[in-house]
């Protein structure tokens, strides 16, 4: 992979410009995410432990000291996708007239829009589903990266479970709210699994985005009716939506 040659604003957390966004802000802005998606490539180009923080602002033009300003640590340089889905999560969540499940899959079904129209827009399928695997790797290889990614897990849960008990009027630490919040999490993983699944077969963003979805529905279905139904055969077709 060449650096530059990967579009990733698709992949990063999508932020919203404020309405009276200034030159300021907007600059602001565009820096944090050109550190990130330089950071990202470079870190698939020569793996995480041999790209120093100090060549990342280099390849940007700024100070390390403005990188550690925009992003606390290294491994939050290239894991933000994670802050993101929290603030997702308590946003949609606090609506208690929205059901936990269909809050979490609303959630799935804007990233995984993003992310399969990411991989059929780029000039170069093959290169697109490389970089993907890629990427995944780098977590996966990478120590260091999992385990942030395991303490951004452990505050999602937290989060979530919070956020479950006040609409339930329970403590945040009773079992309730603490197996729903695992259970809602536990649908990321499984979105994260199936894209890798059915990538390669997919001919086209909608056939990948139906494959995914419905395997998703499936473990959401799981979490509504209860693991009383986990011998059932499963009764939904690809891209059937489950009551919820």
């Amino acid at each position: 992979m060449t650096m530059k040659t990967v579009d990733w604003t698709a992949l990063r957390p999508q932020e919203e410009p404020p309405a009276a966004e200034g030159l300021r802000e907007r600059k602001k802005r565009l820096l944090r995410r050109r550190l990130s998606d330089t950071a990202t490539e470079m870190f698939i180009e020569r793996g995480f432990d041999a790209v120093r923080v100090a060549e990342v602002a280099e390849a940007c033009g700024v100070s390390e000291k403005t990188v550690f300003n925009y992003y606390p640590t290294k491994e939050s340089l290239v894991l933000d996708l994670g802050e993101s889905t929290l603030a997702s999560l308590e946003k949609v969540l606090a609506d208690p007239r929205l059901p936990a499940v269909e809050a979490a899959q609303l959630i799935l079904a804007e990233q995984l829009s993003a992310l399969t129209a990411w991989i059929f827009g780029q000039p170069d399928l093959t290169q697109a589903k490389d970089t993907l695997r890629r990427f995944a790797g780098l977590i996966r290889s990478t120590p260091s990266l999992r385990a942030h990614h395991r303490d951004t897990t452990d505050r999602q849960a937290a989060a979530v479970a919070a956020i479950l008990a006040a609409r339930a009027g329970l403590h945040p630490g009773d079992p309730e709210p603490q197996i729903a919040a695992a259970a809602l999490l536990a649908l990321w993983p499984i979105q994260f699994q199936s894209l890798h699944k059915h990538l390669e077969p997919a001919r086209t963003a909608a056939d990948l985005h139906a494959a995914v979805t419905a395997d998703v529905h499936r473990a959401a279905r799981l979490i509504n009716t209860g693991l009383h139904d986990l011998d059932r055969p499963p009764l939904e077709q690809p891209g059937e939506t489950p009551t919820l």
